[in-house]
């Protein structure tokens, strides 16, 4: 039962930790200290060896690590046309820690034009010799990351128009990618999981009056945005509960949203997070149709080094297995080791300990 397209059978989210010289690199220039190509040396050269590693230990999927980024999401949305990347008041308030402090706005037509990210793809797929894989922030980010004022009222005087022209950006990012060479395209989502959490649907309420409609909107323009796609390319998404130094924001279980989500949004894929209670049971993937679309289960933790057993992890494939086919479910961690460059409390040698076991057991569960 190999899968011989993506998502596959042993998969992962896409960020890893990144290396001392990186880091090193990345402060010298944020204090002007080396040049803005002096830093790309750095990273080429880090890229390079992070995909040499996955390749290394038998996956079939690279990605760059997403080291040439800060944030897992703004540094590419803040490049998007229209939208803009600023310093705030606060951070995002994660569980006992918060992040620096930068927000978006929106300060003009959204769209997607020479997107500095097409070039890190290029790069990626000269470098490696399995299938190399983008990830990039699904459109509904954008839009709940806003702050309550985050849309100019004489840009868009009403939200049809922006939710719009952010499916037809994203449109132009699908067709972007695959011109350059992208056939595994990933749009990592925060935003379905906050839509199971009564926390942050309070907290959402009190910045916009169309919560309850929220549903219907993203899945109208992530189907907008993969309108199209061509049918060489896989795009899948992961439901995030929040990854920041190995701490989290929501919980709750998939129930609220599986229904549309898994039936009547377009995705090839779904990255669910399985690793701890705050994810809830496996009864939401009966609404996973059967055939081709894959959930890729995140029951490997990337939150602490701990190396979970091989039959706990099987077991719990078994209970998913009860709620739909088992050919339809690939494994990879819950979550990248580093959505953003601080990265999660754990080793280097723990995050590949964690990536050669999934390849282990999905070679022993999918003979």
């Amino acid at each position: 039962m190999q899968r011989t397209k993506a998502p596959f059978r042993a998969d992962h989210v896409g960020s890893f930790l990144r290396p001392a010289a990186l880091k090193e690199a990345r402060a010298k220039r944020e204090q002007g200290a080396i040049t803005a190509a002096e830093l790309k040396a750095v990273e080429d050269r880090e890229v390079e060896k992070i995909i040499k590693k996955q390749e290394e230990i038998g996956l079939k999927l690279a990605t760059d690590g997403e080291f040439r980024r800060s944030w897992w999401h703004f540094d590419f949305l803040g490049m998007l046309d229209g939208v803009e990347l600023y310093e705030s008041d606060q951070g995002i308030q994660f569980r006992g820690v918060q992040t620096k402090a930068q927000s978006l706005r929106i300060v003009g037509k959204v769209g997607f034009s020479n997107h500095p990210m097409l070039e890190h793809f290029k790069f990626l797929k000269a470098h490696t010799s399995v299938l190399p894989k983008m990830t990039i922030p699904a459109p509904p980010v954008l839009h709940f990351r806003l702050a309550k004022d985050g849309i100019k009222k004489d840009v868009y005087p009403d939200l049809d128009g922006f939710f719009h022209d952010l499916g037809q950006a994203y449109k132009q990012a699908v067709k972007g990618f695959y011109d350059a060479g992208c056939r595994y395209l990933q749009f990592d989502d925060t935003v379905w999981a906050y839509l199971c959490s009564q926390e942050e649907l309070r907290k959402a309420r009190e910045r916009m009056s169309n919560v309850d409609q929220l549903q219907g909107i993203y899945a109208r323009v992530i189907n907008a945005a993969l309108e199209g796609k061509p049918a060489d390319m896989t795009i899948t998404t992961h439901v995030c509960r929040g990854n920041f130094r190995s701490t989290w924001i929501s919980e709750g279980g998939y129930e609220p949203v599986a229904e549309t989500l898994l039936g009547k949004v377009n995705y090839d894929g779904y990255f669910l997070e399985y690793d701890s209670d705050r994810a809830g049971g496996f009864e939401p993937l009966r609404f996973l149709p059967k055939g081709n679309k894959a959930v890729v289960l995140g029951l490997v933790t990337s939150k602490s080094g701990t190396l979970e057993k091989k039959d706990d992890v099987k077991r719990r494939i078994d209970e998913a297995a009860k709620f739909a086919p088992l050919e339809q479910f690939c494994l990879s961690p819950q979550c990248g080791f580093a959505s953003t460059e601080e990265g999660n409390v754990l080793a280097e040698e723990e995050q590949w300990a964690k990536l050669r076991m999934i390849k282990e057991l999905a070679d022993e569960v999918w003979k």
